[in-house]
């Protein structure tokens, strides 16, 4: 007979969920639920995609923040130095009348453009992500604040001059590829089911692998050829590599002939570009090169995955525009396996601007890029200044650049800042009033991935921890507060999620958003039958109708009609690059234990040796904009010249109370876009006294 179950079992339930956290394989979860504690997360196998597996930071690490100890479960007031942790405990009531007091304060003396919504990308639901939120800044008046230069909108605009508002390859169809290059993507930590589609080709077709990076990752240890290129240069190497591939004759004539525009000025561009200067300016060899270009003109069905690597330097969106291009380049489209694996999450129907609402804006309210916050906190000409704040879905002390900056903006005592969030974090501790938010385990949410194409919906699956409210319910309480009272305002969740993407579009099989099931996945196709296949089932979004190699809209805009690199000037001798956190996911997770220690940098043994720095030491990292202590990891997975530590610590990392953002230039921008420029960071190592 089989046993009887365990009487600590007998009440543990599992219930549906999603992840809603800055990844772009927005997994879906089983969640074990004891009573009203989250007690284990796991991998779910209603999204196919994702198909039961999870990120290791996720099962490890969720139950303790929505349920660890710097959990934030009731309203807040500062009654100390801004960023000292002295707070009170004050009621809804008292901190809904305090915003309304420090935001109406605003208005009056300097109009409603002195406030600005502080929010990036700390849950990804359609409704927590942006929904209420920006019905009440737009009615309210606010600034804008454009957010995609933060991270994203560099690769977003560099695909989207290509091939328009068509989605890209969705991830599983590299399994059908031949020769897959992930270039500056770091497969492991930060798009985790990639791996299986690459080992599917690898393991059906033969498939080779070709890894660009200028560290040895994971993916890279298992590539079949590795190219570690120096940071910022990818444009030279894939114009370059345009040139190789027509001398080669890989250039497919009949696919350009057909779905190309632009083709001789880019050409003409590429040509300029030899293998001399890959060798030069992108430090690679040309053995390399060459292998890489005979294997590129050898695939019968190449797939590239481009990630947000390339962008974090400044000419970031010519080189992912011109990693992008090798593939119309060689006809590379057209069937499964041959295309780009980026913006597949263009394939959801979403209704934004039904959602958002910005038409409640008045006319002529000025935008903010995100990248300029703190500049523009200190700016004492601005006007009108920004004197009220709200603060949410983002750490902005432990992710913005120039953090010092940041934090001297912050800690300006005429400023009134608002904040929300699940826990304690860096960034809350500046703000006048906290408000406890819910985990998205505690509210109903419907998610569109930027990774993939399937769409999920999710209900809470435990109850809202303490007093604390979900944001559309805090914007809701807020507009009611500001005496907002048209209808848009008292939406319930469901009615958002209705909101969230177009009526009946046949993508969505006939069912309302609000009502999909929570055991399954929705996958958006091309005609709510076909899969997604660029230049088979969709077609190039773009006015030529053609992949666009010569972008007019960038040309006018930025003067980038063809890709093209310009170095930055480098102060110091060593350059660090921050990319994502096996621990982490940007800052979530940051104030738990298992990132309450320092942080590793890995530095390469001939920059080591020539510092004196031994494994394991401790050492410092400076630049004329900060300092950071840091584990060193001595170790060739990185180049000479090139320091690599993850992002997202907390200030409590280091005993100089900064983090490696300390050290991130805030004024370098990228070549499109004005983004920020993450990896053209410059300093100096040594040991620490």
């Amino acid at each position: 007979m089989p046993e009887a179950p365990l009487a600590a079992d007998v009440d543990t339930l599992v219930k549906p969920s999603v992840c809603p956290l800055d990844c772009p394989d927005t997994c879906s979860l089983s969640v074990d639920v004891k009573g009203d504690e989250i007690v284990k997360v796991r991998g779910s196998k209603a999204n196919p995609y994702t198909a039961g597996v999870i990120c290791n930071k996720v099962a490890r690490y969720y139950p303790e923040f929505v349920h660890g100890p710097a959990r934030l479960t009731k309203p807040l007031k500062r009654t100390g130095p801004r960023g000292s942790d002295q707070f009170e405990l004050i009621s809804w009531d008292e901190a809904l009348d305090l915003i309304h007091a420090g935001f109406t304060r605003a208005i009056d003396q300097y109009g409603p453009q002195s406030v600005l919504p502080l929010n990036y990308a700390g849950p990804h639901g359609e409704l927590a992500g942006g929904s209420m939120d920006r019905r009440f800044f737009h009615r309210l008046g606010a600034s804008f604040l454009s957010r995609g230069p933060f991270c994203g909108l560099v690769r977003g605009s560099a695909y989207q001059s290509l091939y328009g508002t068509a989605p890209g390859m969705p991830p599983e169809q590299i399994a059908d590829s031949d020769l897959i290059v992930v270039w500056g993507n770091n497969v492991t930590v930060s798009n985790l089911h990639l791996m299986r589609a690459i080992n599917a080709a690898k393991a059906a077709r033969g498939a080779k692998l070709v890894v660009i990076d200028p560290k040895r990752t994971k993916v890279a240890e298992q590539a079949d050829l590795h190219i570690p290129i120096h940071p910022g240069t990818d444009v030279v190497l894939a114009l370059a590599m345009a040139a190789a591939l027509e001398e080669r004759g890989a250039h497919d004539r009949t696919f350009i002939e057909r779905w190309v525009d632009g083709y001789e000025a880019y050409m003409a561009h590429a040509r300029k570009h030899t293998v001399a200067d890959v060798e030069q300016i992108c430090r690679v060899d040309a053995g390399t090169f060459q292998q890489f270009a005979d294997w590129y003109a050898a695939g019968n069905n190449v797939g590239v995955s481009v990630g947000n690597g390339i962008e974090r330097g400044h000419s970031g969106g010519s080189g992912i525009r011109a990693a992008m291009a090798l593939q119309p380049l060689t006809g590379n489209h057209g069937r499964r396996g041959a295309g780009v694996f980026a913006r597949p999450g263009a394939s959801f129907p979403k209704t934004t601007g039904r959602l958002q609402r910005p038409d409640l804006a008045p006319d002529g309210t000025r935008t903010i890029n995100i990248v300029d916050i703190s500049e523009k906190l200190l700016d004492a000409d601005l006007d009108p200044p920004i004197r009220a704040m709200m603060v949410y879905n983002h750490n902005p002390v432990a992710m913005h650049p120039d953090q010092n900056r940041m934090r001297r903006a912050l800690a300006q005592e005429d400023l009134f800042i608002a904040g929300a969030d699940v826990v304690m974090t860096d960034s809350m501790a500046y703000c006048d009033v906290v408000l406890p938010a819910a985990s998205h385990f505690e509210y109903a949410d419907i998610y569109g991935a930027y990774g993939h194409q399937y769409l999920q919906r999710g209900e809470p699956v435990i109850p809202c921890v303490g007093e604390s409210l979900p944001n559309t319910e805090i914007f809701r309480r807020l507009a009611a507060r500001f005496g907002f009272d048209d209808p848009i305002f008292r939406e319930s969740d469901h009615d958002l999620m209705d909101a969230a993407f177009a009526d009946a579009d046949q993508k969505l099989q006939g069912q309302r958003p609000s009502r999909l099931p929570l055991d399954t996945a929705i996958p958006m196709t091309s005609d709510g039958r076909h899969e997604l296949i660029l230049c088979e089932t969709v077609e190039p979004g773009t006015l030529s109708g053609k992949i666009e190699l010569f972008s007019r809209e960038l040309e006018e805009r930025f003067g980038y009609g063809l890709p093209r690199y310009e170095p930055v000037p480098q102060q110091f001798p060593l350059i660090v690059i921050s990319p994502s956190s096996d621990r982490r996911i940007n800052a979530t997770f940051g104030g738990g234990a298992a990132s309450s220690g320092p942080e590793e940098v890995e530095i390469n043994p001939a920059d080591a040796a020539a510092r004196k720095v031994g494994n394991g030491q401790t050492v410092r990292l400076r630049n004329d904009r900060g300092e950071v202590h840091l584990i060193a990891r001595v170790t060739e997975a990185v180049r000479p010249g090139v320091l690599y530590t993850p992002k997202g610590t907390w200030l409590k990392t280091s005993p100089t109370g900064q983090t490696i953002n300390a050290l991130l230039n805030a004024d370098i921008r990228t070549d499109i876009e004005d983004g920020a420029c993450y990896n053209e960071t410059f300093c100096e190592v040594e040991a620490a006294m």
